[in-house]
């Protein structure tokens, strides 16, 4: 058997027995694994991503270039914290990063997996584009936007992707992105009820990404503007059905969130109903 498919046979026999029976409903919002599903695996790795995708779970992947001009999936500046090696990951080639182990660190029972490309990540979710999935894409680093993309389209995913990261923040970084493909979506950011309007009614987003509790009249703002609502940080990332329950109650389209089993589990007992 090819390690790949050990290391996820270890993985499933992890969470399956928790996620038994967890099956999305329509009408969800879409769950977006934060760097996968970080709590059972390590995070930014192919094996953590097969295991999303297997379950039917969106994933949110962290981009960053390499020495010699290769992106890479790669949360931190440095290696230091999610490899055996170390320094700047700008500092090392593809080469070198590809040598170093990345999941002895958070079990192992994953030595030997590997930092992996963008190429691969996106060849992975290109496997399974027949489940309703969102992947949220965090530039990391300048300048990528237009390969990204262009990776996106020669897969044919490019309409399951968001991009976030600078491009919530950065309206030349959203410009860049509708440069390269007006199907592209891109989001822009909402910190709080005072910033929902303007990030509304930015031109180049698709989505409105709010990182606090929204209410029903702003989502219902949002749909009728032909957008979309994604919702992410502190009120959504921990273990906290309350704030799940709000933000789905209001209308939100997508939850990036470092629990998403749990939030599945929330989701098919709402739905589940009493013997």
């Amino acid at each position: 058997m090819h390690r790949s498919q050990i290391l996820l046979t270890i993985l499933f026999s992890l969470i399956l027995p928790a996620a038994a029976g967890l099956v999305a409903k329509a009408g969800d919002p879409l769950i977006v694994a934060h760097r996968g599903l970080l709590k059972v695996a390590p995070e930014n790795t192919l094996a953590n991503f097969r295991a999303c995708l297997e379950l039917r779970l969106g994933f949110e992947f962290d981009v960053q270039r390499s020495q010699d001009g290769h992106l890479v999936c790669i949360h931190d500046k440095t290696l230091d914290r999610t490899t055996n090696g170390s320094g700047n990951v700008a500092d090392l080639t593809l080469s070198e990063i590809k040598q170093l182990d990345a999941g002895s660190w958070f079990d192992p029972r994953f030595k030997g997996e590997q930092v992996p490309t963008v190429t691969e990540v996106l060849q992975l979710a290109a496997q399974y584009r027949q489940h309703e999935i969102l992947i949220a894409v965090d530039f990391k680093d300048s300048d990528v936007e237009q390969e990204v993309v262009d990776l996106a389209i020669k897969q044919g995913i490019l309409e399951r992707l968001i991009f976030i990261g600078r491009t919530i923040q950065e309206p030349q970084v959203r410009k860049n992105i509708k440069g390269a493909s007006v199907k592209a979506e891109t989001a822009a950011v909402a910190n709080n009820m005072a910033e929902f309007s303007s990030a509304l009614s930015e031109p180049n987003a698709d989505w409105v990404y709010v990182r606090y509790l929204p209410t029903r009249l702003e989502m219902q703002q949002v749909h009728a503007a032909g957008k979309k609502s994604f919702i992410a940080g502190g009120t959504v990332s921990g273990n906290v059905p309350k704030n799940w329950q709000r933000a789905t109650d209001a209308g939100i389209d997508a939850i990036l969130t470092d629990y998403p089993l749990d939030l599945r589990a929330m989701f098919q007992q709402t739905k589940t109903p009493p013997n």
